[in-house]
């Protein structure tokens, strides 16, 4: 009999030991997303006609496209639910689209978190275009995502259009470039929003520009937080043209930007020669 004490048979036990403990990992997964899909759609059906839930909290539940699936089918008959928190699962874009079709269809639904979902582009691309005709959602949460020059195109032109988002959170996703040029310009066409949150980005000193010509157009947002974007001095100072004429922001907060003294001073010398000036509190 073979001697087990040999390199080639440890090596060969030990292999076939790594392998199919693999196997039971993956066996063990596979069956924990089917319970998983099994009790969102329990919990789904269970909602369908209840009337006494308004606030859906259901963040961090390892719920999949399925899962987001099911519960999109509740919310196109359930009228009462005007609050749904779905953050930190992953729901990705087979979810986002199954949503997108509640944004177009449920009359109720009032704040929508889709934080850490790992949405991508395309996943964007279908909300974008559902909120380009939503008129009910007043906050919606896509921080923590993998939104891109795409995403911030089609968002741009959702934020010019629509007419219902009073706070939207865009913070920690790769919006730079063209794609955060198209989410200031959406800011620059938008009348209803009052809180924008872009920090942790990289708009960069185009972007910076952008929203400091928004804000000339804009006079509606109340708060809007850029930190952490890579934003410079030209940048700084071509943000401080928007702020000279600008009549509502209240809360500017772009702390983490490489602005310099220089930067710094002339945002505040823009803020002092406006006699319009509404701001309360200004974070470098």
């Amino acid at each position: 009999s073979p001697d087990i004490s040999e390199p080639n048979c440890q090596e060969n036990s030990a292999c076939f030991l790594e392998k199919t403990l693999n196997y039971s990992e993956e066996e063990d997964e596979d069956e924990e997303e089917a319970e998983d899909d099994q009790a969102a759609k329990a919990l789904a059906l269970s909602l369908t006609s209840n009337t006494s839930i308004v606030k859906l909290n259901l963040s961090d539940n390892g719920l999949d496209g399925n899962g987001a699936i099911a519960m999109a089918e509740m919310l196109k008959e359930n009228c009462y639910i005007s609050e749904l928190d779905l953050s930190e699962n992953r729901v990705g874009m087979k979810g986002a689209e199954a949503l997108s079709t509640v944004l177009r269809e449920n009359p109720v639904l009032v704040t929508v978190k889709l934080s850490g979902n790992e949405l991508n582009d395309r996943a964007a691309k279908y909300l974008a275009d559902a909120l380009v005709t939503n008129q009910k959602v007043e906050h919606l949460d896509l921080s923590h995502n993998m939104l891109g020059q795409p995403a911030g195109e089609a968002l741009g032109v959702a934020m010019a259009e629509n007419v219902g988002l009073k706070k939207l959170n865009l913070s920690w996703n790769n919006f730079r470039g063209q794609g955060a040029v198209a989410v200031a310009k959406g800011l620059g066409a938008n009348i209803f929003l009052r809180v924008l949150d872009l920090s942790y980005n990289g708009f960069g000193n185009s972007g910076a520009a952008a929203l400091g010509a928004a804000l000339k157009s804009n006079n509606v947002l109340e708060e809007l937080h850029i930190g952490n974007n890579r934003i410079a001095l030209e940048g700084a100072l071509a943000l401080a043209l928007g702020l000279k004429g600008n009549k509502n922001l209240r809360k500017l907060k772009m702390s983490r930007n490489p602005i310099q003294n220089e930067g710094c001073l002339g945002i505040l010398k823009a803020i002092r020669v406006n006699p319009g000036a509404a701001m309360e509190l200004l974070d470098f």
